[in-house]
């Protein structure tokens, strides 16, 4: 352990299901997995990050031992010994004035490792239209925000203008909504239904299933040709019970807008736990497929890796 958080564990991680991720993909004929909730942050902020988990502070408020500690290069070869061919970053700002530097490292990040989503962050501050439009400009692809950790409302007065940017070129953006896995005052579906309501074509994936409220940001996808649902956590023995299981039926007809996402690293569990927990919803090999891949090329692409592959 540092001063500033715990230091990468070296090498592999032991027993690691990689040929079990793979055959879920090559069985459904697939050309791997887009798994669109993944994080790589700044080392000094992951450090921070994982601090809050080994903590089990009050934004976490359990026990939350995390998996994938290797160095960078381990984490991204492992990524990719799965067979995940596309995935990103996911920054995000937890007060004003970090978003220049998340993005700048994220940007950074993007332009050396071609199969990664080059991912954004903004926060409620005076100049966020302008940053925001300058990465539209300049090609960013997916943006992230956590309201739990940041402390904020999706509508916010501040963020008026960030969705009119974004609302107009149709960049999507990933929200930690729900209120999973400890609520607070600017959580829950209320604050999102009320962009959309000013913005009905904005491009919202909603991480987690919007766990505890899946049923409500189900609805919220339903009434929202634009609204995603990623699959992250919600889905684990871990998170169970944040999970309304009473969204799982919602999720067959929600399948063009159902996103497979992971949390990779911060998983106190391997990986392929949560995708088998995707097949045991048995509902059906053509939802796997757009769920695990042909959803997610529809919204943000196939990419460069995928499509320089042979």
């Amino acid at each position: 352990m540092t001063e500033t958080g715990p230091e990468p564990v070296e090498g592999p991680v032991d027993g690691e299901p990689v040929e079990r991720v793979r055959e879920v993909w090559t069985s459904l004929g697939l050309p791997g997995l887009f798994d669109v909730h993944v994080h790589f942050h700044p080392p000094a902020i992951e450090r921070a990050v994982w601090r809050v988990f080994d903590q089990a502070g009050p934004l976490i408020g359990r026990e939350w031992p995390i998996r994938y500690r290797q160095p960078v290069e381990e984490r991204l070869a492992l990524l990719r010994a799965f067979g995940v061919r596309r995935f990103p970053t996911l920054p995000y700002a937890h007060k004003p004035g970090v978003a220049g530097f998340m993005n700048d490292w994220a940007r950074g990040f993007a332009e050396a490792n071609p199969d990664v989503v080059w991912s954004g962050t903004f926060f409620p501050e005076p100049d966020v239209a302008g940053y925001v439009a300058d990465l539209v400009e300049a090609g960013v692809e997916l943006f992230k925000l956590h309201q739990q950790v940041g402390g904020f409302l999706l509508d916010d007065p501040l963020l008026a203008p960030a969705w009119e940017v974004l609302a107009a070129s149709g960049t999507p953006v990933l929200v930690h909504s729900g209120s999973g896995p400890v609520p607070t005052e600017f959580t829950g579906p209320q604050s999102l239904a009320r962009v959309l309501a000013v913005h009905p074509t904005l491009r919202v994936v909603v991480a987690h299933l919007g766990a505890p409220e899946c049923v409500e940001f189900a609805r919220l996808a339903a009434r929202h040709d634009h609204v995603f649902l990623d699959t992250s956590m919600a889905l684990s023995e871990f998170f169970a019970e944040h999970l309304d299981r009473e969204v799982l039926p919602m999720l067959s007809d929600l399948r063009e807008r159902v996103l497979w996402g992971s949390d990779f690293p911060t998983l106190p569990f391997p990986y392929a736990e949560q995708l088998d927990a995707l097949v045991a919803l048995d509902l059906g090999d053509d939802w796997l497929r757009d769920v695990c891949w042909h959803n997610a090329v529809g919204l943000l692409g196939a990419g460069r890796a995928v499509a320089d592959t042979p």
